[in-house]
């Protein structure tokens, strides 16, 4: 978990438990991008946040145009016979 303080960041250790698998994984995944695995997590989760908080902000923003109606641009001149063709 980082914690920001006077424009520094500081890191607090936590312990994981994960099958040896997902380790090896890890390890990999870290190595291949050049950084820890801590830094890897670290990126994932901050990765996972950011879509999370995308997927919100896009539901909120389509709940506002839900209720303000979809293609009221005016009032409706039109009967559901003429739109039809009846």
């Amino acid at each position: 978990m980082s914690l920001r303080y006077r424009g520094f960041v500081t890191n607090r250790n936590i312990t994981l438990s994960l099958p040896e698998s997902l380790v090896k994984k890890a390890r990999i995944l870290a190595a291949e991008s050049d950084q820890s695995v801590s830094a890897l997590v670290a990126e994932l989760i901050a990765h996972a946040d950011r879509d999370d908080e995308a997927y919100h902000e896009a539901w909120r923003a389509e709940m506002e145009v839900m209720k303000r109606g979809l293609f009221t641009n005016g009032p409706i001149s039109w009967t559901r016979d003429e739109v039809h063709d009846r």
